[in-house]
């Protein structure tokens, strides 16, 4: 199924004529809190429904104006209602802000993403891992890494080791991998002379404005800090400490701090000058693969393009096994006609966060169930549809 891509501010110009047509047509309503919060209902009342999520939390910017919904609880033994200030886990859409970080060091001339990991790690040098490149663990350009790190390494002294004698399965093939963006984070983290916690709540969270995203959520947050729920016992769950966890899969943020993550990277806020340089560095098309363009962590796909697509793109089966991919040289500049996505979960949350430059649109979609990204993929894409027809006055 394909749709064609929508333009807002035409939208808004023909909003005035459209209020003749019949009380059904979308196009002549107004966007407003409630209404979108209509449409998301209607998007996502199905998956609520389907896989028992506690609570969810709906955010959309157009044009650099936020709107939200939220439906549920943060805590069902507490009976709290999730909110736009409700903390969750953001799972594998953590990599985004570790790539980020990554090119602001690249900015600030600290660090170089063409380097090879051996320049920095001297224990990989002479190994098949330590001569990748920075960007090839930005963009899982690592020919068969596993995506765990394996239950007998304690510490990251331990997996170097094991990196040393790590062998390829399939040299220059993809393979989504928290081990590649995990020692990523630790190497940026180094070049900045911090630990990735201390570089992204120090560095780069205030940088972006993010007053609400933490790796270590701190004791006076807590309170907003939702409980996930385990898909197979429903017991509330956090997410448990783990080698490189911070760097692959810790970041915690709201859904008002992920709206304020996608206007940066729309251009509806104006950061720094070497910020706004290191976001549009993460946009750049790195490889291609049989689905879509990949950029640091980032998987963008030309608008309009179908949902199946998409769907196939994120699913397991792609991303569990190396796939082959071609090299952009050079690399694809940010493009506006496009689709930029990014799932994650962890074992208690899922969620989702989608932009579209050329429609100056976002979309972040949090809750506190880890359910397939199938389901988050084809509401989301419900909820784009529903807002091409719905215009301003």
């Amino acid at each position: 199924m394909k749709i064609q891509p929508f333009n807002l501010l035409r939208s808004v110009m023909l909003g005035g004529a459209l209020m003749v047509g019949t009380a059904t047509t979308l196009s002549a309503q107004v966007i407003n809190e409630d209404k979108i919060a209509e449409l998301a209902e209607r998007s996502f009342s199905s998956a609520i429904a389907d896989y028992d999520i506690p609570g969810l939390v709906v955010g959309v910017t157009i044009k650099g104006k936020h709107y939200f919904y939220a439906t549920g609880l943060a805590s069902r033994e507490e009976n709290k209602a999730v909110s736009t200030d409700t903390i969750f886990e953001l799972g594998s859409i953590s990599k985004v802000f570790n790539a980020s970080l990554a090119a602001l060091a690249e900015q600030r001339r600290i660090l170089n993403l063409d380097e090879a990991v051996s320049d920095l790690i001297v224990k990989l040098r002479g190994s098949a891992f330590g001569d990748l490149s920075l960007m090839d663990l930005a963009t899982h350009t690592t020919g068969g890494l596993p995506l765990q790190v394996p239950n007998s390494i304690k510490d990251v002294s331990g997996l170097i080791d094991w990196l040393a004698d790590w062998k390829p399965r399939q040299v220059g093939t993809r393979s989504y991998s928290n081990v590649s963006i995990g020692l990523l984070g630790h190497i940026t983290a180094d070049a900045f002379g911090m630990s990735f916690m201390d570089a992204s709540e120090k560095v780069l969270f205030p940088a972006m404005g993010l007053e609400s995203t933490w790796v270590k959520v701190p004791a006076a947050a807590m309170e907003s800090y939702a409980f996930g729920y385990d898909r197979r016992t429903n017991e509330p769950i956090r997410v448990n400490p783990g080698v490189l966890d911070a760097e692959a899969y810790g970041v915690k943020s709201t859904a008002r701090d992920m709206l304020r993550l996608l206007d940066l990277e729309l251009g509806n806020i104006e950061g720094s000058l070497e910020l706004t340089s290191a976001l549009g560095r993460t946009r750049q098309g790195q490889t291609k693969t049989p689905y879509y363009v990949q950029d640091m962590i980032w998987e963008q796909y030309p608008w309009p393009t179908s949902v199946e697509v998409m769907i196939k793109g994120a699913g397991y089966s792609f991303a569990g096994r190396p796939k082959p991919i071609e090299r952009i040289e050079p690399p694809l500049p940010p493009q506006q006609d496009v689709i930029l996505h990014k799932t994650g979960s962890t074992n208690g949350f899922g969620a989702y966060v989608a932009f579209l430059p050329s429609e100056d649109l976002g979309i972040v979609v949090l809750a506190n169930r880890n359910y397939p990204n199938k389901a988050r993929i084809l509401a989301t894409y419900d909820l784009i549809q529903k807002l091409s027809h719905v215009g301003e006055q």
